[in-house]
């Protein structure tokens, strides 16, 4: 009988490093340190493009772009006075994922989910596979939270990062924004032109654009 199923292709197309298992195939790490980067990904998710990938210098513990992104077994070292909400988002959080810290800006949280996770992350406990982003009536609420606060005329979308979403996403969440009247600047912050560029694309570009509000990305880089 012939054989009829597709074929299997192989694609060399660099992959994302998501598992310990995967970090030390790469030859980012010693195999040895295997039990120790589980030990953190069973509390911490793990995440580095190939983008970054290539800039890590292999078989050096200490290379500065490494240790940003390579797990790390002091990071379950936990000192009595740290908590899981350092920055105070939780105590400024009128409706879930917008935080409303300072008068005339709020930021919307519109994922948990990263191209790439940062070692030093100071919302790591809630960011990762797994962790809730906003659904539709969530975004909503905070979007009403918005209307009714005539004094903010800056939103600020972060996460996670929220350039991982589609463009098509990142349109309709610009749209609903900008047509608030009395907010003017939308502020998008981001680490996706740097860790993964082949996102970056002209209809992500086009999604980001509002008619009649100044739109800032800030690119976090280190």
């Amino acid at each position: 009988m012939q054989n009829t199923s597709p074929a299997k292709i192989h694609s060399t197309k660099p992959r994302r490093l998501t598992t310990p298992a995967a970090l030390i195939e790469a030859g980012l790490a010693a195999p040895e340190r295997l039990a120790e980067f589980e030990a953190v990904a069973e509390r911490y998710a793990i995440g580095l493009t190939p983008a970054l990938a290539g800039l890590v210098r292999p078989g050096d513990p200490a290379d500065p772009i490494g240790r940003q992104f390579i797990p790390d077994g002091r990071e379950l070292v936990r000192d009595p006075a740290e908590t899981d909400d350092p920055i105070g988002d939780d105590a400024n959080s009128p409706v879930k994922g917008l935080v409303h810290r300072y008068p005339d800006r709020v930021l919307i949280k519109l994922v948990a989910v990263c191209a790439v996770y940062c070692r030093f992350c100071f919302r790591r406990e809630r960011i990762g596979p797994g962790s809730a982003s906003l659904s539709d009536g969530e975004f909503a609420a905070a979007l009403d939270y918005v209307r009714g606060n005539r004094a903010i005329w800056e939103v600020i979308l972060t996460g996670g990062d929220p350039l991982t979403l589609s463009p098509r996403r990142i349109a309709l969440a610009t749209g609903a924004i900008a047509r608030i009247d009395h907010v003017r600047t939308l502020r998008w912050h981001t680490r996706l032109p740097v860790a993964d560029p082949d996102r970056v694309t002209a209809a992500m570009a086009r999604a980001l654009r509002a008619d009649g509000r100044t739109v800032v990305v800030a690119l976090h880089a280190n």
